[in-house]
């Protein structure tokens, strides 16, 4: 199912959001990079857990550290009809979602010099929407992806041996595929990395641990080395990016999200570490990066809009993103 809407959008509004004047004649158009949140009807007796064998529509579990969200849903009467009105439970943290400085909150032994203090992390309702909106800088690497689980007849499989994802493969976002595109990151800009992994989303159950979308970490995302070289180029350019997103569970590659210890608490998230005391928010299970990725070969340049909730205290949260884009 495409993302792209067909609807015209208005020239001055999108000029707003593209930073200039929209040309005469130009293309404008939104792809959405959302996947649905699936909800549940609650489990009788016990409203704060979801009731798996209750989806609502076409829901289907999906992976998620936390358990699926839950709908339900009440009547409102009047003498002409009446309202329908959701309870909604859902983890800051599921779906397409976005994560706020304050979500890491990082040791002495892994704060560096210019880092945010802890103290100073920006909750969800202190995100600017200026961070919120910026012009997307892409790298694509589906085909590598695509090359390697072609090997397997197009499925991932968690014995490296069968696809390979470690970061030693080349088969993830490598410090090369940052250089390669240096030149185009600029202050308030959003990194994007298709990796053509988001086809898997809804595959594997509920169980985020046993999914094929985690594939027993072995899944592509950024490599250590990718995260510390771009560093040194927005270190060296002086500037600050409003965010990175990915098609994936967390940004870094598997090898990055589950480091060195059994427990998942040894070196791991490097991407979080390092990224979030920078004031860079970061964009996870994002979906139809192939139709951005078409759009912005044809010549299309695009900017990323995030509509995240502003609750106070907020460490994240499920987000509607969408990218207008004009060519």
């Amino acid at each position: 199912m495409t993302g792209i809407s067909k609807l015209p959008i208005g020239l001055a509004f999108a000029a707003a959001l593209l930073g200039g004047i929209a040309a005469a004649g130009a293309e404008t158009f939104l792809i959405d990079l959302t996947h649905p949140i699936p909800t549940f009807k609650p489990m009788e007796g016990d409203p704060l857990k979801a009731d798996l064998n209750q989806p609502w529509l076409d829901s289907k579990p999906h992976p998620t550290f936390d358990q699926q969200a839950i709908l339900t849903i009440s009547e409102w009467p009047t003498n002409q009809g009446y309202f329908d009105s959701g309870k909604l439970i859902v983890d800051e943290h599921h779906g397409t979602h976005f994560d706020t400085p304050a979500h890491y909150l990082n040791n002495e032994e892994t704060m560096e010099e210019g880092g945010i203090a802890v103290a100073d992390r920006h909750t969800a309702e202190r995100v600017t929407v200026e961070q919120l909106v910026g012009p997307v800088v892409l790298i694509d690497i589906s085909s590598r992806v695509q090359a390697e689980l072609d090997k397997n007849g197009g499925n991932p499989n968690p014995d490296k041996a069968i696809t390979d994802f470690s970061d030693a493969s080349g088969n993830v976002v490598t410090a090369d595929d940052i250089a390669a595109i240096a030149d185009k990151l600029q202050d308030g800009a959003w990194l994007v990395m298709n990796l053509g992994w988001s086809k898997f989303y809804f595959d594997g159950g509920p169980e985020w641990d046993k999914s094929v979308y985690l594939n027993g970490f072995n899944h592509p995302g950024m490599s250590h080395e990718s995260v510390d070289k771009l560093v040194q180029v927005l270190d060296e350019k002086n500037i600050q990016l409003a965010g990175v997103g990915a098609d994936n569970l967390a940004i870094d590659s598997g090898e990055g999200n589950v480091g060195e210890g059994p427990n998942m608490d040894t070196n791991v998230w490097y991407t979080h570490v390092k990224f979030l005391q920078r004031n860079i928010l970061l964009l996870e299970n994002m979906a139809n990066l192939g139709e951005l990725t078409t759009a912005m070969n044809d010549g299309a340049s695009c900017t990323l809009v995030v509509g995240a909730m502003k609750h106070t205290r907020g460490t994240g949260s499920p987000s509607r993103v969408m990218a207008m884009c004009e060519r």
